[in-house]
């Protein structure tokens, strides 16, 4: 798949979706890490968090100026 994963000409939303959930995971873990003194495990879930965030936000972007809408 691309680097937007398209399929079909289609913004797959069910990936963005999962992309969400895997930033709001890892933004949990990043706190429960704090909390717990492990202050590089919190770096690495918060960089994680991150990258999960910006991958959704890069497809809904994409199905925006694609002007897609989501399949109802």
């Amino acid at each position: 798949m691309s680097s937007t994963q398209q399929t079909g000409g289609q913004i797959d939303f069910a990936e963005a979706a999962r992309q969400l959930e895997m930033a709001a995971h890892d933004a949990r873990v990043a706190a429960s890490c704090i909390g717990l003194g492990d202050l590089d495990g919190a770096h690495t879930h918060a960089i994680l968090s991150r990258a999960a965030a910006d991958g959704a936000l890069n497809l809904l972007q994409a199905a925006l100026t694609a002007g897609e809408t989501i399949p109802g």
